[in-house]
């Protein structure tokens, strides 16, 4: 006998875009370079480093702590 399974049911969360960020995640990253607190901001998903003033991008629920693809803070009000 075979069951039809839901392919939601079959997903990881990571593989949903839409999904927040654990917040377990959240509790224990810190910024790369100054190891300081990161806020989520959900609705640009990034995780942003005022210190550093930098914004992470999350990707498929995947933090990207790589400066090099970290965009600046800076950029937003000189526009």
């Amino acid at each position: 006998m075979t069951q039809d399974i839901d392919a939601k049911d079959t997903r990881n969360a990571a593989d949903d875009p839409a999904q927040p960020l654990d917040s377990r995640l959240l509790a224990v990253l810190v910024c790369p370079v100054t190891k300081g607190p990161l806020e989520y901001d959900a609705p640009n998903k990034e995780l942003i480093s005022r210190q550093l003033g930098k914004a992470f991008p999350i990707r498929a629920g995947v933090p990207i702590m790589l400066v090099d693809e970290a965009r600046d803070l800076e950029t937003e009000g000189s526009q």
